[in-house]
């Protein structure tokens, strides 16, 4: 079966990739952490991962519940580097929640039509109803991040989205959404890592495209666009957390434990929710360690 971009993704690794990015790779095993800053330099044991995996999706089973008889409504936003394992750590949170409460909204681009509507308002139309649980797989951040990157956008476009993002977060809060927003970090290596890993899987081929092909050499570009989204949105009423998730299994673990502790419902069980490793989740101190 022929490599997805006709291998550009390994091409890139052999010719184009930055020397100790490569290094990094060659001389890593598959449980060894690749980004020097991480915290861990191995990923965390299978084992103690499912234990706390399966405590943590009972107590996501009793939110939902709550959620539900309350007619709360939940948006959660989850927006990253590419690879940096949304979608991966979305699916674990569902594993076990009813689906009907608990939606993925995944937008493809805009249409034509939509791209003459007000920037906002092909996802104002996906906000939960009473009771929902809404996972945003990327969001309205697209036009912080890879709009500017890919030039999608004008200057002007992006600083009109800027200029009215905090107000439209804003008065959803005060309309009673609970908004969550999860950025997800990942170093270098280990993005590239997983591209390679994509690009040779017949089963997950599907999940690369030309922007994560193009993108590999706009790194630098990537990082300045998210600096300046992060510190722009970032209020009291819709903060940041940030996931370092060169590791899958803590940032999965880290995520749902944020989420069930912002989130009031009954029988919450405090004790398995005070781990939380604060290194790899937390606020925008982090976002670039």
């Amino acid at each position: 079966m022929p490599l997805p971009f006709d291998g550009a993704i390994s091409s890139y690794f052999k010719t184009k990739a930055p020397a100790d990015i490569r290094t990094q790779i060659e001389q890593s095993d598959k449980d060894d952490i690749l980004c020097p800053s991480y915290p861990h330099r191995k990923r965390l044991g299978r084992k103690e991962y499912e234990k706390t995996y399966a405590a943590l999706q009972v107590e996501l089973v009793k939110m939902q519940a709550h959620i539900k008889s309350c007619g709360t409504r939940v948006a959660i936003v989850f927006e990253g580097r590419d690879a940096a394992g949304k979608g991966g750590t979305i699916k674990r949170f569902r594993e076990n929640l009813n689906p009907r409460g608990a939606r993925i909204v995944a937008l493809a681009k805009p249409t034509d039509l939509e791209r003459s509507q007000w920037y906002f308002q092909r996802y104002i139309a996906q906000l939960p109803s009473a009771g929902e649980l809404i996972f945003f797989d990327r969001s309205w951040y697209n036009r912080g991040v890879v709009e500017k990157v890919f030039g999608f956008c004008t200057n002007a476009e992006r600083e009109r989205f800027f200029h009215q993002v905090t107000g439209v977060e804003d008065a959803l809060v005060e309309d009673g959404v609970q908004l969550i927003k999860f950025w997800l970090n990942v170093g270098r290596g280990e993005q590239l890592r997983r591209f390679m890993a994509r690009e040779s899987d017949p089963l997950k081929q599907w999940k690369l495209s030309s922007i994560d092909v193009e993108g590999l050499a706009k790194w630098d570009e990537y990082t300045r666009a998210i600096k300046e989204t992060l510190e722009r949105s970032h209020t009291e009423a819709a903060p940041w957390t940030i996931l370092r998730s060169d590791d899958k299994r803590r940032a999965r673990l880290a995520a749902i434990r944020h989420v069930l502790c912002q989130v009031d419902y009954a029988e919450k069980d405090h004790k398995i929710l005070k781990d939380q490793d604060n290194t790899i989740c937390g606020g925008l101190e982090i976002w670039n360690a």
